[in-house]
């Protein structure tokens, strides 16, 4: 596995973890179609979240969420429609968050929490 593959999929797990402790329900992880990949598909109360999740192992180009740019927010939204024309479930409203996670040397990653960050 290549070191960014797996710094991706740390982050992702700190950003599951963050979710659940938050009383959030992880519905997808990973959701994958011809067109890309959600991270993380979940709900907070009745608000249907598409997550993009940022990691780093260091913020010397900046915080990691200023990796999603308005062309990576496009294909985002484009994955969620497609996330939502394959589940059957009715969602009045739909948010898009990003979650930042910058590992440190040691102790605990740093996560900051953008919600409707686009």
């Amino acid at each position: 596995m290549r070191a960014k593959d797996a710094i991706g999929q740390y982050g992702e797990r700190v950003a599951v973890r963050h979710l659940v402790q938050a009383g959030w329900i992880v519905l997808d992880r990973n959701w994958r179609c011809p067109e890309g990949e959600l991270d993380i598909v979940a709900t907070d109360g009745a608000v249907l979240v598409i997550c993009e999740v940022k990691t780093r192992s260091t913020d010397a180009f900046g915080d990691p969420c200023q990796a999603v740019n308005w062309r990576k927010a496009q294909r985002i939204r484009h994955l969620a429609a497609r996330w939502l024309a394959t589940n059957e479930d009715c969602w009045a409203d739909v948010r898009f968050d990003v979650i930042s996670v910058l590992r440190q040397p040691s102790g605990a990653a740093l996560v900051r929490h953008l919600e409707g960050a686009f």
